[in-house]
């Protein structure tokens, strides 16, 4: 896999030319600026931007200033480590926004990805296609993060229940219980499919759920047409998917701006 011309097309397809999806999240370019505004409680945020060292501060300042005119509270402005100007980071940190733990963009092939889904004895996998199904999911999600995200509990229930040709959601259930859970974000006709939310209770850790669950969902890759899968892997997982034959495509840090 030539790494320099995937990381060219997931720039070209899911950054520069990245789609509106429906009537719930536009996306918008606004010059040297590529964002999503969210119209259901979704994700907002910047998701490419061409600046150099003479235009970065204000074309920063100009999206704090669009994103407060429209009353929203928070947004992510994702940054990969190969973007420009090289002080980026400095510059969203000088403006005010905060940064989250580094993530690994990580991309494999789906035709070496596929294989037999071999989750532990006692675990099924299961695809989540109603409001019931999210709520196994947050569970999990409660568990193994710590914490309640009631925004993405509401986006999830959006697409299972309105737009289920852009996700696959799956839950892993062990007698009766939840615990583990990720989804694949599906863009019709984009040749990457996203691998995103993967989270599993502690006491089920190591037991090769995870591995399972990026197999389960490559294989619903495979069956539309989908070439490439995508990750924005935390440290834990990077060794993982290397495993699995994922390469790295750059560092990722999301710099987010909350209201005041």
């Amino acid at each position: 896999m030539d790494l320099d011309a995937v990381r060219a097309l997931f720039d070209a397809e899911a950054r520069r030319g990245a789609q509106s999806e429906g009537d719930q999240s536009v996306v918008e370019r606004a010059g040297a600026v590529v964002r999503r505004v969210s119209r259901g409680g979704g994700w907002n945020g910047v998701l490419h931007s061409d600046l150099d060292e003479s235009t970065a501060d204000a074309q920063i300042a100009a999206q704090i200033a669009y994103f407060d005119g429209l009353g929203v509270s928070e947004f992510e402005w994702k940054m990969y480590d190969y973007d420009a100007p090289a002080d980026l980071g400095e510059r969203l940190l000088a403006a005010g926004f905060v940064p989250e733990p580094p993530e690994t963009l990580m991309v494999a092939r789906v035709a070496d990805i596929v294989g037999e889904v071999r989750a532990p004895e006692g675990v099924t996998l299961v695809n989540v296609t109603d409001v019931e199904g999210v709520d196994l999911m947050m569970d999990v999600h409660a568990q193994a993060f710590g914490q309640d995200r009631p925004r993405i509990r509401h986006a999830l229930v959006t697409q299972v229940t309105r737009a289920p040709e852009t996700i696959l959601a799956v839950v892993a259930m062990a007698g009766g219980q939840p615990v583990s859970s990720a989804r694949m974000e599906i863009t019709p006709g984009a040749s990457f499919a996203g691998l995103w939310g993967g989270g599993t209770v502690p006491e089920w850790r190591g037991k090769g759920i995870y591995r399972a669950l990026v197999t389960h969902r490559a294989l619903a890759a495979a069956e539309l047409g989908i070439p490439y899968l995508q990750v924005d892997a935390s440290s834990e997982s990077r060794p993982i998917l290397e495993r699995l034959g994922f390469g790295v495509l750059g560092v990722t840090v999301p710099y987010v701006w909350v209201g005041k």
